[in-house]
């Protein structure tokens, strides 16, 4: 009887599980190229004096969906944001390993921003005006419970503006 109860709980954990994630909004633009998603995002950011934020991972990620819905339904974090950042959306999908082409291709991304799929999904990478990345965020620090904090999103933020780093 109790194994049932387990297995029946777990079953609705999972099916509300991607139900919830399958109502988040969708901000992953999987037929961009990411290369130059980035070097437009960095010429953006060069002629308005700010840095880019690439956040990387795919609408395949609960939390990265999460994070990208926190960062817009908080005003104090977006407008932090909005004034400091060209902040993008880069999708990676771990699936194009089984495409030679595909995988080359992310890999060399990902190899260009630093490696920052050794942190898990979403990472958060920092590029100054040149395109130089600065800073690789592990979101798990960013979190808490089962969502973000916003202490910690604010502080990272902050931490990372192109006045902060160029003092």
């Amino acid at each position: 009887m109790m194994r049932i109860a387990t297995a029946t709980l777990m079953a609705f954990m999972l099916t509300f599980s991607a139900s919830a994630q399958s109502d988040m909004k969708k901000i992953y633009d999987e037929t961009a190229d990411p290369a130059q998603q980035i070097r437009q995002a960095v010429a953006k950011a060069d002629s308005q004096d700010k840095f880019v934020i690439c956040q990387v991972g795919g609408n395949w990620c609960r939390w990265c969906l999460m994070f990208a819905d926190f960062i817009t339904s908080d005003s104090e974090v977006s407008e932090l944001i909005d004034n400091n950042f060209v902040y993008i959306h880069v999708n990676y999908n771990p699936r194009d390993r089984n495409d030679a082409e595909k995988a080359a291709k992310a890999r060399k991304m990902l190899e260009s921003l630093g490696n920052p799929d050794r942190f898990g999904f979403p990472a958060l990478v920092v590029l100054d005006d040149g395109g130089k990345v600065v800073h690789i965020q592990d979101s798990s620090f960013l979190e808490e419970g089962n969502g973000y904090s916003k202490q910690k999103v604010l502080r990272f933020l902050k931490n990372w503006t192109p006045d902060a780093v160029r003092k």
